[in-house]
């Protein structure tokens, strides 16, 4: 059984900080699309069209009849455990770091036999098994094989935090506690665990009325000034908590609901492109080197980014054109920072959600997604290891078309297309 986890001693700050070593990262293209799943959260493996047989690994052909036509399926993960063994020994430096490892061969139930890392509460073989893909370090998919039911303490098992980014026990920065998502983020943090959570605000003449009050009173949280439009509020920031900070998350943003020619020239478009694109270019700059230096500090290492965006920098949603412009922009940085970021082993997490029940959505009609979904949906997202996720009816329907075919969609919604589900 999985002991709980226990705060480690505290670092000697005399002694030298230890460098990241990543697992093995290197994938062929094909193998990828295996990553692209578990990125977002499903265990997909190819399936032959032609004779049916699912395979692992990735290959270009099916093992049993060399068709070339084969589709990726989701998988339900269900198998049983043939063999296990426990590794004392690696030449790879990452599982150096970590032994002993627990490894295991996997009988899937829809047929192929897989080699996966090994949950601590995994009963001897032969016994049933729930097998998934996550992301390592790297950023890369590997299977895991979990207990068939939830166990006590299990997301504290040593492997299963490797690929994770759990908040528990962790240090956290909210960039914004004011805007309608913050208190909710802040308090589903508190609620994970978090040790500490800093949140910023920009204009505390505002607090009245934005729930900064009543999260200020939680004894995990305290506020501290920081205005992502100024570039030494954000230093100053850094230089007081940067070397403490073990997940970031961004949730800054401005958001006015003007296309082109409803408003005359570009202050609000640069008020949101200020905020949305060069604040997060700015946090990144400050905070980004210290969440690398700290990515191998033990069970509590720095070890997650997460970015608020929105399903509007997908496709441009005209009513509210400038902000999703402003998004696309920081979609494009957000994937820049990922991939400055993995060598480290910092993961980054982009959240796109659909409209969010605040005021600057008040005349769009309902489904809306309430503040506390989309904090759920990122400690989901964290405690899962996830990348990139959709929270609410409307992302997940724009997702859906948009994958489809993106000139449609672009059509629909520039032809005033309904943008709900």
């Amino acid at each position: 059984m999985t002991m709980p986890l226990l705060r480690p001693k505290r670092k000697n700050p005399v002694l030298r900080t230890r460098q990241m070593n990543v697992p093995p990262w290197a994938r062929g293209r094909t193998a990828l699309r295996l990553t692209a799943a578990a990125a977002e959260g499903r265990f997909e493996l190819q399936a032959c069209l032609d004779c049916g047989a699912v395979q692992y690994p990735p290959r270009d052909a099916c093992h049993r009849c060399l068709s070339p036509r084969l589709r990726w399926q989701p998988q339900d993960g269900a198998g049983e455990l043939l063999a296990l063994t426990t590794l004392h020994h690696s030449n790879d430096l990452f599982f150096r770091e970590r032994l002993p490892w627990r490894l295991g061969l996997v009988r899937l139930g829809t047929g192929p036999t897989v080699v996966a890392h090994l949950h601590g509460d995994v009963a001897d073989a032969p016994a049933p098994v729930r097998v998934t893909a996550r992301l390592d370090r790297a950023g890369r998919a590997v299977l895991i094989a979990l207990p068939p039911e939830e166990t006590e303490n299990m997301a504290d098992d040593p492997m299963q935090r490797e690929m994770s980014n759990d908040p528990k026990m962790r240090k956290v920065l909210v960039s914004d506690g004011m805007a309608a998502p913050g208190p909710a983020i802040v308090r589903a943090l508190v609620e994970a665990g978090a040790e500490i959570v800093w949140v910023g605000h920009a204009e505390p003449w505002k607090r009245h009325g934005s729930g900064l009050d009543d999260i200020a009173a939680l004894p995990q949280v305290t506020l501290v000034p920081l205005d992502l439009s100024n570039a030494r509020s954000v230093d100053a920031l850094a230089g007081e908590i940067g070397g403490k900070v073990d997940i970031v998350v961004n949730n800054a943003e401005v958001h006015r609901s003007f296309g082109i020619a409803a408003r005359r020239g570009t202050d609000a478009a640069r008020a949101e492109m200020e905020i949305n694109y060069f604040g997060l270019l700015r946090l990144a700059q400050a905070f980004g080197p210290a969440l690398k230096g700290r990515a191998a500090d033990g069970v509590l290492a720095a070890c997650a980014w997460v970015n608020l965006l929105s399903i509007y920098a997908l496709a441009n949603f005209p009513p509210h054109g400038t902000f999703s412009a402003s998004k696309a922009a920081a979609h494009s940085l957000a994937q820049c920072l990922r991939a400055e970021m993995r060598p480290a082993g910092i993961r980054v997490v982009n959240v796109f959600p659909g409209p969010i029940d605040e005021p600057w959505n008040q005349n769009l009609p309902p489904p809306k997604l309430s503040p506390e979904a989309l904090a759920n949906a990122m400690i989901k997202a964290l405690r899962d290891g996830i990348e990139d996720v959709y929270p609410g009816d409307v992302a997940q329907e724009w997702l859906e078309r948009w994958r489809e075919n993106p000139k449609v969609l672009e059509l629909e919604l520039g032809a005033g297309g309904a943008q709900v589900a």
